[in-house]
Parts: structure tokens; sequence; C-alpha cells
């Protein structure tokens, strides 16, 4: 792990409270990281998969979640039983553990794993497929302008094998988050499941094209 995180010993604590599955989930934000701040994508992934568990039941299943952040989904999806591998950038991996610890700790039938994931480096020998099949791959605000979205991509191919179904919630904010859709388009099936447009997030399903 790169860096440990530790809540500062003095000064007020700054906690967003959330509610799902009952329980109150407690979120630490690092302001000085931006993939350790909460965005309003990952709070519509929650949702769907809260409301939805009659028909994307996670129960059991393996999950992966791709720049897990502040790691909400990844802790929604483990209330409600998945057995999740939590994966970010080595700078974010410290406050996601301690945001996961914190509210999974006693309250979840698998212990989530935080581990880094660099999009498309050293995937085959990090998740060889042969033994790391998930059922769900989860993705909440991956997709903005930043420089790696063709590794991204690469990434969501890979891990996306037969079985496995891509939940996908994005804000569409420039150009190329429009030019990424198209281009996903064009190696998985897609399907559009949520369009707010007071907040430009949409939630997708994704899928291989040969299932």
């Amino acid at each position: 792990m790169a860096r440990q995180f530790h809540p500062p010993v003095t000064g007020p604590e700054v906690w967003e409270g959330y509610v799902f599955s009952d329980l109150e989930i407690l979120i630490k934000e690092s302001t000085d990281l931006y993939g350790a701040v909460l965005w309003p994508s990952a709070m519509v992934l929650c949702h769907f998969l809260e409301t939805n568990q009659d028909k994307y039941n996670l129960q059991d299943k393996n999950v992966i979640e791709l720049g897990a952040g502040t790691g909400l989904v990844t802790i929604v999806s483990s209330l409600l039983g998945a057995k999740v591998t939590s994966t970010d950038l080595p700078d974010v991996l410290g406050n996601l553990q301690y945001n996961v610890t914190r509210n999974t700790k006693g309250r979840c039938k698998y212990i989530p794993l935080v581990t880094e994931l660099i999009w498309g480096q050293e995937l085959d020998q990090r998740f060889p497929r042969s033994t790391h099949c998930f059922d769900y791959i989860l993705a909440a605000d991956v997709v903005y302008a930043h420089p790696y979205l063709q590794e991204l991509m690469d990434t969501f191919e890979y891990l996306c094998q037969e079985n496995t179904q891509i939940l996908w919630a994005m804000r569409f904010r420039l150009d190329p988050e429009n030019s990424f859709v198209d281009r996903f388009q064009q190696r998985f099936q897609l399907e559009e499941l949520y369009d707010i447009p007071s907040l430009s997030i949409k939630l997708y399903r994704a899928w291989s094209h040969s299932k």
C-alpha cells in the first residue's frame, strides 16, 4: 500500500453519511486526491444496486470495482452480499482501505479485497482469467478527461468474460466522454438503464459481444 490514511487527531472530522441496506455508511473524503472524492455517479450506481436486487442479485457474486475512489460502491456491494475486489491507483488505496474497513467490518459475509490496479498494466499477471472470473464489473465516474481512456477500455475488455456484466455510471461533461461511449459500443453490447438529465448522468449495462 502506497500510504496509510489516518484521519487527523486534531480538528473537526468531515464525514459524509449515507444509508444503504438500512445501515449508516460514513465516508471520509481526501480532498487532496482527485480520486478520493465521492462523485454523484457512485450514488446513482449504489441506488440502482439496492433497488434492483431482484434482477441484479449480488449475493455470493464475484465483483470487481474499477476506480473505487472513496469506496462507497464497494461498501454497498459488500453489504448486498458480494465478494468484492476493490481497485484503484496506489495513492488512493489508503483512504479507500480506511473507508472500506470502517464500514464493512463485522457487517459483511465477505471481507472486500482492496488492491492496486493501474488500467491496462499487468492485467494477465494480476488477474489471470483462469482464476479471476467476475460476475460483475462495477464502475462509477471513471470516464472523464484523463489520458488513460484507451487503457480503461482495454481493462474493461480484459476483465469482461463471457458471463460478465458491466454496470457503469458516468457523468457526461465534455466530448471525450461521448466519443468513449461510441467506441465502447464497438466492443460491447450496451444497454442504457438510467438517464438522469438533471445530473448529466447515465447508467449502462454492458456485456461481451460473444455472450
